[in-house]
Formats: structure tokens, C-alpha cells, sequence
């Protein structure tokens, strides 16, 4: 194996000189001198023969060659950081801090029984938990701010495991008027009353993921405030089965009974941000939510 010529700094100085726009601010970035930064650019072209630049009007430009060299160099020089950061964490054993972003219809109870247990394996290990609706879920995937999540999606390049399926159940306080016709119900009876939504969380909200048309909505930041105002008769909602066992089994909230769409499943996955750099906390982690998701579902099955 040929041991290469360009140095991690030279094609950091292309890089910096790209995107500050010139050698003199490149220069200022890098704490160098404009003849150091202009120096290493020149070294990468000579070696490889190429031309990185080429002056247009008073400013240099970024020939075809010079804009994949540019591109090839952002991910090389990304990689090497990575490589880094592997490294020292495993050097240093456990991650000082896991970071984990949880769609809240994950059942909180298990959610905390896994932290607890990782908490006991791993106690100076800090747990940072994002607990966010569809897209801001995304999102902490997307901009790196999470280590591990659990989303009821799987983003475009991101491979992830099931760990279990939620049903969403539609319903209202019992008595509420959607239950006083005693009759089967159509979408249509839903448009005269008030729909509670939970707020997508994320950057860029879908709204067509407020998948039921009515004339009235009230949209709440928290799935406890959705459920207490659908528990005080104020109008009716989605609601994972999970988190509201006791007000069903109390009689207090009732399904709706709908003709169709009245209980929706929907899957959740487990995904690492980074498979090849999670660090053993954050492995460790993993296993013990997927232990706890499997027994959780024995249980229910007995």
C-alpha cells in the first residue's frame, strides 16, 4: 500500500479555503500564514498534477477537478475526525454521555426501566433524553444530536430494528357526544367536533400527518395535556393504547366506534446514528432496550 503524499492538513487548507473563500481568510482561520495555506493548496496540485483553481475576474474558482477534489477531501477529512472519535472513546471505556431521542409514543415506562438498569451498569455515564413527535425525531437523527433513537420511521440511509408496534386508539371521555347516538361512526360525524393533536416537534411539521379533516383542532405540545383535555370532555383523540390503560380500564375515556380506522398500529424501530462509531455505551444501551421491549411483549402474551 502506497503511503500517500497529502497530508489530513493540506486537504483541510482546500477545504478552508473553499469555504472561507479565499487564502487570506483561510489563513485567519487556521491561524497560519497566507504563504503556509497557499503553500499546502499548491503542494496538492502539483502532486496530483492537476489544477485546483482557476481565476475568473478577480476571484479564484474551483475548477471541475478542483470541485470533486473538494468533495472527496470533506468526507476523508470527516472520516479521519470520526476515526478519532472512535478511538478515543473506546480508549476512555464507557461514553461520559449517551444522547437519545425517543418518539413519545415509546412507552415511557419501559424507556426509564432501561435507563435505570443501564444507569446501574454504567452509574457516570449521563443519559441526555429528547422526547419528540415524528419529525423531531428526524431531526435529532438527521443533525447528529442523538446517539440512539426510537421512531416510528426509518429516515432515507439509516437502517434500524423493530422493537415493538403501538396501537393508536381514536377516542373521547364517555360522555362525550360522539358516544350518546350509540351507532357506528364515519369521518364525517368527527368533522362537527374538536380534534386534539399532539405537535410534530420536528423543524419542517407535515401536516398532512394530522391525518383526520375537522372544522375544530386544538394543538398541545405534550401527549399528558392531549389526554387530560380529552379526559375533561373537551373533544376527541389518537391516542397510543399504552398511555392511557387506567383511564380505559376506569371507563372514564372510551374507543370511538368508528367504522373504520378507530385503531391504528404503528411500528417502532430502534436506530444508532453511527453503527460503525456507537461506542460500547451506547451498544450496551441498545441490548438492554431491545431485552426489555422482548420481555415486556412475553409478559403481555402470558
Amino acid at each position: 500500500m502506497k503511503t500517500p503524499h497529502i497530508t489530513l492538513e493540506q486537504w483541510r487548507a482546500l477545504i478552508v479555503v473553499v469555504d472561507a473563500g479565499g487564502y487570506a481568510q483561510a489563513a485567519e482561520i487556521m491561524n497560519k500564514s497566507q504563504s503556509a495555506v497557499t503553500y499546502a493548496v499548491q503542494k496538492i496540485e502539483v502532486q496530483l498534477g492537476v489544477k485546483a483553481f482557476e481565476i475568473q475576474g478577480r476571484k479564484s474558482v474551483l475548477t471541475p477537478t478542483g470541485q470533486m477534489l473538494y468533495r472527496r477531501a470533506l468526507a476523508l477529512v470527516e472520516e479521519a475526525r470520526d476515526l478519532e472519535q472512535a478511538a478515543h472513546m473506546l480508549s476512555a471505556g464507557w461514553e461520559a454521555e449517551i444522547r437519545i431521542a425517543a418518539e413519545i409514543l415509546f412507552p415511557s415506562r419501559l424507556l426509564l426501566a432501561s435507563l435505570d438498569r443501564f444507569g446501574q451498569e454504567s452509574p457516570r455515564t449521563r443519559i441526555e433524553l429528547i422526547e419528540s413527535v415524528l419529525g423531531g425525531t428526524d431531526d435529532a437523527l438527521l443533525k447528529g444530536a442523538a446517539d440512539l433513537v426510537i421512531s416510528p420511521r426509518l429516515p432515507p440511509g439509516f437502517l434500524g430494528e423493530l422493537l415493538m408496534r403501538i396501537r393508536l386508539i381514536t377516542v373521547a371521555q364517555a360522555d362525550h357526544p360522539l358516544h350518546r347516538d350509540g351507532r357506528e361512526l364515519t369521518r364525517r360525524d368527527l368533522r362537527a367536533h374538536r380534534h386534539l393533536v399532539v405537535r410534530d416537534s420536528g423543524s419542517k411539521r407535515d401536516r398532512r400527518t394530522v391525518s383526520i379533516e375537522v372544522d375544530q383542532r386544538w394543538t398541545v405540545s405534550q401527549i399528558a395535556t392531549s389526554i387530560q383535555a380529552v379526559s375533561m370532555g373537551f373533544g376527541f383523540a389518537r391516542l397510543p393504547e399504552e398511555h392511557i390503560r387506567e383511564e380505559l380500564k376506569s371507563g372514564l375515556l372510551k374507543p370511538l366506534p368508528l367504522r373504520e380506522g378507530g385503531i391504528l398500529e404503528v411500528p417502532l424501530y430502534m436506530i444508532l446514528a453511527n453503527p460503525d462509531l456507537a461506542g460500547p455505551g451506547v451498544r450496551r444501551l441498545a441490548e438492554i432496550i431491545r431485552e426489555t421491549c422482548n420481555q415486556s411483549l412475553l409478559d403481555e402474551g402470558e
